[in-house]
This record gives structure tokens, C-alpha cells and sequence, in this order.
């Protein structure tokens, strides 16, 4: 999918995810938000799946390792087919499907998620059975930035390290901000590319708002380098409703009618919909 076909992707697929929280009564929406562009880009331009054969062998892997964005992937594996809209619209209801977090009943989903920490774990036993397989598939991972805190993910970053997995692009989602604030104030991370560096990963910067940076930035990982490879994604919490924008409490907020009304006057005023 061109970049023009992907912003304009992204901004319906925002759309859908507010209409998905505000009639499911739950979700965490500030993640869901800040990670959606670089879930979008992932799905529609680089990774090698199918949703009408979602065990294939030569399938790339994808893990949410911040499972509590799931309703970011829900949205995402519904538009590409993966799961119906009459499932997704079951989302919050009684015996619902779909659950909180992603779990492995769900096609499209390789690994049941959101205990943190251990999603990069497990993407690099998916990227070390390539190697070993001599298969070409490619493992993604997208983290949390409060997530980094958790002592099990550099124990998977040494081993990724060791096991020279070129094959394996994990994605902090770095938005700043967790359920008790400024991830700075609660555990600070910070210098997270030269901790990355020093562990031996090929490590880059990109802006997670800009699907062009999105783009460019994956297009350029060298997967024949021999280092497993970090992308720290630069986001907004909240993006694209002004009233959530980078506020803390919308990591688990819901929005009331009113915040719905005015989420919605605000989304339908980017520029898809004001051309439609």
C-alpha cells in the first residue's frame, strides 16, 4: 500500500477504534491511539500475512507485547479480514469473543499477550526458529515504553544479541506516558538508544505520528547486518483527539457520550473525511 493509501487507512481505522471503545465501554484508548499508525503501516505495506491462510508456514510473526492496546489490533486484523465485523462488534459484550487482551484463539494472533515484559521473550524464540528452520520470515514486536521497566526484556535483548537475530524488529511504543504518569517520574528510561546500542542492537529513531517517518525508517533496516534491530517510536497518547492528547488518564479512559461527540467532530475533520 502507498503512503497516501496509508494515512488514509490510518484515519479510518482511528475512526473505527473510537466507535469500538465507546460501544465496548472499555479499552485503553491513549495506547490505542498512540500505537495505530505504526500497526497500520506494519499490516498494509510490510508484513507477509494472510487471513485466508493465518498459520501459514512462511507467515511473518507479529506479538503485541503491550496486549492492553488490543483494541488497535482488533481493528487492524478486522480490516484486513483476519476476524468478521460482526465479531468485532461483539467487542465488551456479554461472551464476547474478543477479549481485553489478545489471545491465540483469535486468528491472526500468534501469541496470548499483555502480561508485560514477556512479549519480546517470545518473539525472540519466533525469530531464533527461523534461523533455525532456515525459513525467511521476520518477527515484529511492539512494546510499551513503561513496559521497559520489566528485567525480562533485556534478558531477551542479550539473547537476541547473541543469537545475532538480524531477523527480528522490535518497536517501543515511546508515548511518555503509563497508567501513573510520565514514565520519567515512574522509572526512567532515558538514554533508551544507548541502553539499546550497548545490549547490540541496530537501534533507530523514527516519529510514530508521521507514517512517511513510519515508512522510510522500516524501509531502511539492513536485515542482513547480524543485529537484532530496535525501533524507538516517538508518539502521542491520545493522537488525533485533542482532550486526550498526551494526558495520562486516558491510558484506561473511556469516553462518556459528550467525549464521544466531540472525538468524532474532531476525527471527521482530518483531511480523508473532509475530501470524502
Amino acid at each position: 500500500m502507498e503512503v497516501n493509501q496509508l494515512k488514509q487507512k490510518s484515519e479510518q481505522l482511528r475512526l473505527n477504534l473510537i466507535n469500538l471503545i465507546h460501544s465496548g465501554r472499555t479499552g485503553h484508548t491513549g495506547g490505542d491511539l498512540s500505537v495505530l499508525n505504526v500497526l497500520t503501516v506494519l499490516y498494509n505495506r510490510f508484513l507477509n500475512v494472510d487471513p485466508a491462510r493465518p498459520k501459514m508456514p512462511e507467515r511473518d510473526r507479529f506479538v503485541l507485547s503491550k496486549g492492553h492496546c488490543a483494541e488497535a489490533l482488533y481493528c487492524v486484523l478486522c480490516d484486513k479480514g483476519f476476524i468478521s465485523q460482526d465479531e468485532l462488534d461483539q467487542y465488551g459484550k456479554d461472551f464476547a469473543h474478543l477479549g481485553g487482551h489478545p489471545d491465540v484463539t483469535i486468528p491472526g494472533v500468534e501469541i496470548n499477550t499483555g502480561a508485560l515484559g514477556h512479549g519480546l521473550a517470545a518473539g525472540v524464540g519466533m525469530a531464533i526458529a527461523a534461523k533455525m528452520k532456515k525459513m525467511p520470515y521476520k518477527t515484529y514486536v511492539v512494546m510499551g515504553d513503561g513496559e521497559q521497566a520489566e528485567g525480562s526484556i533485556y534478558e531477551a535483548a542479550m539473547a537476541a544479541n547473541k543469537y545475532h537475530l538480524d531477523n527480528l524488529v522490535a518497536i517501543i511504543d515511546r508515548n511518555g506516558l503509563q497508567i501513573s504518569g510520565s514514565t520519567e517520574d515512574v522509572m526512567p528510561l532515558e538514554n533508551i538508544r544507548e541502553r539499546w546500542t550497548a545490549f547490540g542492537w541496530d537501534v533507530k529513531q523514527m516519529n510514530g505520528d508521521n507514517i512517511d517517518d513510519i515508512v522510510s525508517t522500516i524501509e531502511s533496516i539492513d536485515f542482513q547486518n547480524g543485529k537484532p534491530h530496535l525501533l524507538i517510536s516517538k508518539t502521542t497518547k491520545g493522537l488525533g483527539v485533542s482532550f486526550m492528547e498526551n494526558v495520562a488518564k486516558w491510558h484506561h479512559g473511556v469516553p462518556n457520550e459528550e467525549q464521544y461527540q466531540q472525538a468524532l467532530k474532531e476525527l471527521v475533520k482530518s483531511e480523508i473525511f473532509a475530501t470524502a
